[in-house]
C-alpha cells in the first residue's frame, strides 16, 4: 500500500519568546519599581508625583515607547509638555527606545497643539481660516493701538502701559478672574482704572475678532470654547486621543486643566506628571491646585510616587525633605538616593536683607577660592 508522508513544520512561535515579555524585561532592566509601574499602568487616570531628579522625563519617554510597542498607533497618543524643547527631547528619546513611529505622536506645547486644532477646524467654529497668531510683542502693540484709540494714553493719568495691560488681561484669562479682582490682588495702585481697563480689554477682544487675530491666550480659550459650543466636533477630537499624557502638571493653568479633561473625556486614559513642590509659574497664571486636586477631578485615579533621586546626595535630600514637609498642602513623599557620595552638610543662612545676602555670598566665594576651589566650580543660583 502506498502512503504519503507529511512532515509537520516546527511551530516557530513555540520557540520564539513572547515579544511583550521581552519588551517588559527590557523595561525592568532600565527602570526602578515605581517608574516601571508608571510606564505599564496605561488604563484610566494616573497621577505621577515625581520629585526632583527622580527620572520624570525618562519615565514619560519609556511610557510612550511602551504604548507604541504594545500596538497603540502613535497618532492616538497625545503628549503635552511645557516647552517645545521638552517635547522634542522626549520624542527623540522615545524613538531611540522603539522606532521612528514615535514621530507620529500628537502633541507639543498646549499652545502649539491648540493652534494646530484651531487651524484644522477654523471653518467649523466661526474662525477665519487665515487667522494670525500674535506673539507677545505684537499683542502688546495691538493693546497700545486700542489704548490710544480709546484716549487712555493721556499723560496726565498714570494709566497702565501696554506691557502691564498685557499682563493684567493675560492674568484675568489664565486665572479666569474678573479684571477688577486681578487689579485688587496684584495691581492695587491701578484699581481706580478698573472700569477703563475692562473697557479696553473688551475693545481689544473686538479688535482681534474683527481683524482675524488671536494672541497666545486666545489659542487656549478658543479651543476650550470649541469643546463647549461644538460638542460633536469636540467628541471627534477626544475620540482620536486614546492616551493623554501631560508633563509639568503643577504649572498648568485653569484653562489648560480644563482642556486636559476634554481631551481625555472619551477614553478616560490620562496621565499627569508633576511635583507640587516645584510650582514656579504662578506669575504666568499657573495654579498648583491643579495637581493637588487631580485625585478629586479623577476619583478613580492611580497615584504613583517617584521618590528615588538619581542626581543629589543624602545630606542635601534630607534638607530638601525637611523643607518640603513644612508645606501645609502637599503629597507626602520622601526623596532618597542609593548614591554613596561624601559631601559637606548643606547650610541654611538667614539673611536679614539683600545687602547682607550679597556680602555673605561674595565673602564665601573668596573663602572657597582661598581654600583652593576654582571659581569655575562655583555656581550662584538667583
Amino acid at each position: 500500500m502506498k502512503t504519503r508522508t507529511f512532515a509537520l513544520k516546527p511551530d516557530a512561535s513555540a520557540d520564539k519568546p513572547n515579544e511583550k515579555v521581552l519588551s517588559l524585561e527590557k523595561y525592568r532592566q532600565e527602570l526602578n519599581e515605581a517608574q516601571l509601574e508608571a510606564v505599564t499602568t496605561t488604563e484610566g487616570a494616573v497621577l505621577v508625583v515625581a520629585g526632583a531628579g527622580t527620572g520624570k522625563t525618562k519615565t514619560l519617554t519609556y511610557r510612550v515607547g511602551y504604548l507604541v510597542e504594545s500596538g497603540v498607533p502613535a497618532s492616538e497618543i497625545l503628549l503635552l509638555t511645557f516647552t517645545r524643547r521638552a517635547a522634542q527631547e522626549m520624542l527623540m528619546r522615545a524613538a531611540a527606545i522603539c522606532d521612528s513611529r514615535c514621530g507620529q505622536i500628537q502633541g507639543g506645547t498646549f499652545h502649539s497643539f491648540a493652534h494646530r486644532l484651531l487651524r484644522q477646524n477654523a471653518a467649523h467654529i466661526g474662525l477665519a481660516e487665515n487667522f494670525t497668531v500674535l506673539d507677545q510683542d505684537d499683542a502688546e502693540d495691538t493693546i497700545d493701538l486700542v489704548r490710544t484709540a480709546l484716549g487712555f494714553n493721556r499723560k496726565d493719568k498714570r494709566f497702565p502701559k501696554k506691557q502691564t495691560l498685557g499682563k493684567i488681561i493675560g492674568t484675568a484669562t489664565n486665572k479666569q478672574m474678573p479684571i477688577e479682582l486681578v487689579l485688587a490682588d496684584a495691581y492695587p495702585h491701578f484699581e481706580q482704572f478698573a472700569g477703563e481697563v475692562e473697557h479696553l480689554a473688551a475693545a481689544y477682544r473686538d479688535y482681534k475678532r474683527a481683524n482675524a487675530l488671536l494672541d497666545y491666550d486666545d489659542l487656549l480659550t478658543e479651543l476650550r470654547d470649541l469643546f463647549l459650543n461644538y460638542p460633536d466636533l469636540g467628541n471627534r477630537i477626544s475620540s482620536s486621543l486614546r492616551y493623554v499624557m501631560v508633563d509639568e502638571y503643577q504649572d498648568t493653568n485653569l484653562v489648560q486643566a480644563e482642556l486636559v479633561r476634554h481631551f481625555s473625556s472619551v477614553h478616560q486614559n490620562v496621565m499627569a506628571v508633576g511635583d507640587d513642590a516645584q510650582s514656579i509659574y504662578a506669575f504666568r497664571g499657573a495654579n498648583y491646585r491643579n495637581i493637588l486636586d487631580f485625585p478629586n477631578q479623577y476619583p478613580d485615579c492611580t497615584l504613583i510616587k517617584l521618590e528615588e533621586n538619581h542626581r543629589s546626595t543624602e545630606k542635601i535630600l534630607n534638607l530638601t525633605n525637611f523643607v518640603i514637609n513644612q508645606a501645609k498642602e502637599k503629597f507626602t513623599k520622601h526623596l532618597f538616593t542609593r548614591r554613596v557620595v561624601e559631601t559637606d552638610y548643606p547650610a541654611i543662612v538667614s539673611a536679614p536683607d539683600e545687602r547682607f545676602q550679597s556680602r555673605f555670598i561674595a565673602q564665601r566665594i573668596l573663602e572657597l577660592r582661598e581654600e583652593g576651589v576654582p571659581l569655575r566650580e562655583m555656581a550662584v543660583l538667583m
